[in-house]
């Protein structure tokens, strides 16, 4: 039996921009009150991608600055795409389990 995942799109319904938003105050302009009324938001099918998901982690403040000296240092090295979640992918491809402090 393959052990390839199966990926699907999930599809949800939220707001979208209105690409007519602030046009009502020209139309009043013009128009008056005989304006027509157009719609603040409208409703649009969002396709989420699924090989990734955005989540929030705790980090001391001296590690983010350590992580953008790193970023800074990549990018200066010619890593132009280099960002924090990449350098943070790279070091748990290269984590020891067996060598993790229990004392944190």
């Amino acid at each position: 039996m393959s052990s390839a995942k199966v990926q699907r799109a999930v599809t949800t319904t939220s707001l979208c921009e209105n690409p007519l938003e602030g046009e009502q105050l020209l139309l009043d302009a013009m128009f008056g009150a005989r304006a027509p009324r157009r719609p603040q938001a409208v409703a649009c099918e969002v396709e989420r991608p699924q090989h990734y998901k955005i989540v929030s982690i705790s980090l001391y403040t001296e590690d983010i600055e350590r992580l953008d000296r790193m970023v800074r240092e990549l990018k200066a090295r010619g890593h132009h795409k280099a960002n924090k979640s990449q350098l943070i992918r790279q070091a748990l491809l290269q984590l020891d389990l067996d060598t993790v402090s229990k004392q944190g």
